[in-house]
């Protein structure tokens, strides 16, 4: 008996030490109606001024094995239920947002009813903190043209090898808000620190996303490990926070909205990460800039990626102190903050694959991961001061549509700490790995 005992004791320490998202309680997740009809939702505020600290977003104080409702007041309940219905409106999802002292509710609209009308008269309630749309927002990417035609070449464009000499981005807390994340690739292996899911209950899916996974590549692939490739900031301890999902019946990469997101945010910011990658891009937010504004307050760094129409009057580009990025080719109008590699940029894919991807969203991920080799280096560097560096050390780069200055890690670290060269080394010739590439081939969305 006493054999079985530890041999059971011993399961569930293993058990406990695999990394797994967390199950979300039921009351936080939308239904995939509002998911698929979000012009049928708004999101409204209430005040919660009495909530207990310490809690975890889209948690309870115990956590996920906890079966008590979210931690708002039974004020903050009672009036959102008389909201309800005064407004003739059906709650989807709530969870009490600490860190502005606010209970959200998103509330679906009956098909008698105007949102636009409601939300209208809602602003006028003194009762309703804030009102507003249930936005939608898409990841950054774009289809892949002529694959292996090389492999990582963004990294010797910025210098990363010479950067890497001094910073490889240890212990740095990089938050990817995302699609789910395959952490159980070859080349993440002990990179993800934490997994949580704000979409759904569906484990399987998480780890097969494909956006996030290749975002996360980009950033912290396992380096020196004898596979595949390596990360601009293999040191880095990720949080994979799943916000977004593919839509079968929409062409974009991976959808996300205003519920998901400020849930993966707010918990980024309990988390106490140092930075944020948001690769995806939508309209302006309210609520999801009263969040980022916090976070920056706190420190933390944000960077955004720039649609194709290059326009930043949306989330997250519109929120003063967010870094915007855009690849070169991939944006029309004002440029962005900075600019990196975002054209066949080698990175993972789920189920131990590679390939080459494009878009902004792998041009946001590599700035999150020189900006993480940076504040290795000074942990006292927010948001402002990564862009002051890299602006002053992006390195001009000519080509026959015009010239555009191109992140370089290896300068900015050198800036940064004020010692050392950048001195191109040469890249070893792959051997058989484009031909193991190209038998694995996907397309990465």
């Amino acid at each position: 008996m006493k054999r079985l005992s530890v041999a059971l004791f011993l399961m569930a320490l293993g058990l406990a030490a695999c990394v797994t998202p967390g199950r979300p309680p039921a009351s936080t997740v939308l239904p995939a109606a509002a998911r698929q009809s979000p012009e049928r939702y708004l999101v409204v505020t209430v005040r919660n001024d009495a909530t207990s600290g310490g809690q975890r977003a889209a948690g309870t104080a115990r956590g996920y094995d906890s079966v008590s409702p979210y931690a708002a007041t039974s004020s903050a309940r009672a009036l959102a239920e008389v909201i309800a219905t005064d407004y003739g409106l059906q709650q989807a999802a709530s969870w009490p947002i600490a860190l502005l002292g606010v209970h959200c509710i998103v509330y679906q609209v009956s098909a008698a009813d105007d949102p636009a009308v409601l939300m209208q008269r809602m602003t006028r309630d003194r009762r309703v903190e804030s009102v507003q749309p249930l936005a939608t927002f898409a990841t950054q990417s774009a289809a892949y043209n002529d694959p292996y035609a090389g492999l990582q070449k963004s990294l010797a464009q910025m210098g990363v090898a010479q950067a890497q000499q001094w910073s490889r981005g240890d212990a740095v807390r990089l938050a990817v808000i995302d699609t789910g994340i395959d952490s159980r690739h070859p080349d993440l292996r002990g990179r993800i620190a934490e997994e949580r899911n704000f979409v759904d209950a569906d484990a399987s899916a998480f780890h097969a996303d494909r956006h996030g996974t290749a975002v996360a590549g980009v950033i912290a692939a396992v380096a020196n490990n004898h596979i595949g490739i390596a990360g601009i900031a293999p040191g880095v301890q990720l949080l994979a926070y799943k916000a977004c999902w593919k839509d079968a019946s929409d062409n974009r990469p991976a959808v996300c909205n205003t519920f998901t997101l400020a849930q993966a945010l707010a918990a980024a910011i309990d988390a106490r990460a140092n930075i944020v990658n948001l690769s995806l891009a939508g309209p302006a937010d309210a609520l999801l800039e009263r969040i980022v504004e916090h976070g920056l307050r706190r420190g933390i760094i944000f960077i955004g990626a720039v649609p194709p129409s290059g326009a930043n009057s949306g989330f997250p580009g519109d929120v003063h102190g967010v870094l915007t990025v855009s690849a070169p080719g991939h944006h029309e109008g004002a440029p962005a903050a900075l600019t990196a590699p975002g054209n066949n940029v080698l990175t993972l894919v789920p189920g131990a694959h590679y390939d080459f991807a494009s878009g902004s969203s792998f041009a946001a991920a590599q700035v999150s991961a020189v900006a993480a080799l940076l504040v290795a280096r000074d942990r006292k560097l927010d948001g402002a001061a990564v862009l002051r560096l890299l602006t002053r050390t992006a390195q001009d780069v000519a080509t026959p549509d015009g010239s555009y200055a191109l992140v370089n890690a290896c300068a900015a670290v050198v800036a940064l700490q004020k010692q050392g060269s950048c001195v191109a080394e040469p890249v070893p010739e792959p051997s058989d790995e484009p031909d193991r590439l190209q038998r694995a081939a996907r397309t990465v969305e």
